[in-house]
């Protein structure tokens, strides 16, 4: 395949550059859903009157439907992309940079795709429809999916269809998340995540962050202890991965702690823990939910996170050790192997 594209990208370069054009519309077609002409043209960076002349081409070959509110993937164009999706990782280069990644810090699997979503709204979409896509490949019949909050996870939620396997699983917190906004709160995503597969859920009304003696007063609790059992024995986990000083104001820690995570060279942050450059924790919040011991013990650990802002914060929770599987965008994946050259 490899030798083949070499050879296309010599003797024919407007195909291949056709190829990728045309692909890229027709991706944006399916990850939006419905989406009009000028929208398109914005998301695809082309001007409308170059798109027109694409969206009739790919009208005629009946890969999309074009109605009056907008345009829609074909079930033809559908399994078209599902096909070329291995082509097309070779063509932008991103199969050698996942298999770079892999090997490097020993993982099942890693999974990029195009663009940035820092500046692209299209591409966070695309890593939650490629999140969504391995969660129903791993899951299996009457699991318990443990997931974080945050804009990437509710994409993952949106984009998660049912699938034989999710109908018995329940979905749960990986841990408490009062105090943010309500849509992007672990608890709203459990549940989303449910409904969507066809599922079921447990919710945790616990704050996120709580003082120490907060804390051993609400484990107290029967009800809240028996919750977090729960959770604690799902197999699955499903998280995102953020910048340690964005995530220390998001969670509005004290700014004595914040300054010694600065001072520290705090990078990242996952489930409550804050990492350094090398993976080590500096930080743990008493937060309500999973701990280290418990997702180092389970079968997947899948780490969806993307943009370029966030590239040395998934190396540093990649050089932790406890990911099993990277969803993660180009302009990220870039910055982790420059951190590997650094």
């Amino acid at each position: 395949m490899r030798e083949i594209l070499d050879i296309q990208k010599q003797l024919l370069p407007d195909l291949v550059d056709t190829m990728k054009k045309r692909y890229t519309i027709l991706h944006h077609i399916m990850v939006s859903g419905l989406v009009g002409r000028r929208t398109l043209a914005l998301s695809v960076g082309a001007t409308e009157r170059v798109l027109r002349a694409e969206v009739d081409f790919l009208k005629e070959q009946g890969l999309i439907e074009v109605e009056a509110s907008g345009m829609r993937i074909s079930g033809a164009g559908r399994e078209l992309l599902e096909r070329l999706e291995p082509l097309v990782k070779d063509l932008f280069g991103l199969t050698e940079l996942e298999e770079r990644i892999r090997s490097h810090f020993g993982l099942k699997q890693v999974i990029i795709v195009p663009g940035d979503s820092d500046v692209s709204p299209h591409t966070k979409k695309e890593l939650g429809r490629a999140g969504a896509s391995v969660l129903r490949k791993l899951v299996g019949e009457n699991e318990t999916v443990a997931v974080t909050g945050g804009s990437t996870m509710a994409e993952v939620a949106y984009h998660l269809t049912p699938a034989t396997p999710m109908k018995g699983c329940w979905f749960v917190p990986a841990r408490g998340g009062l105090g943010e906004s309500v849509e992007l709160q672990a608890n709203t995503i459990a549940s989303t995540m449910a409904k969507k597969a066809g599922g079921r859920y447990r919710l945790l009304h616990v704050p996120d962050h709580l003082g120490e003696e907060a804390y051993q007063s609400l484990m107290q609790d029967s009800h809240i202890a028996e919750i977090i059992a729960f959770i604690r024995g799902a197999r699955i986990v499903v998280h995102g991965i953020g910048e340690a000083m964005v995530m220390a104001r998001r969670r509005k820690v004290d700014p004595e702690t914040t300054e010694s995570l600065r001072r520290d060279g705090a990078l990242a942050e996952a489930f409550g823990y804050y990492f350094d450059r090398d993976g080590n924790i500096l930080h743990k919040m008493p937060t309500i939910g999973l701990r280290i011991e418990d997702i180092h013990s389970m079968d997947h650990v899948i780490g969806i996170a993307g943009g370029k802002s966030k590239g040395e914060s998934i190396a540093s929770v990649l050089k932790h050790g406890h990911e099993d599987v990277l969803v993660t965008d180009e302009a990220a994946a870039l910055e982790v192997v420059n951190r590997l050259l650094s």
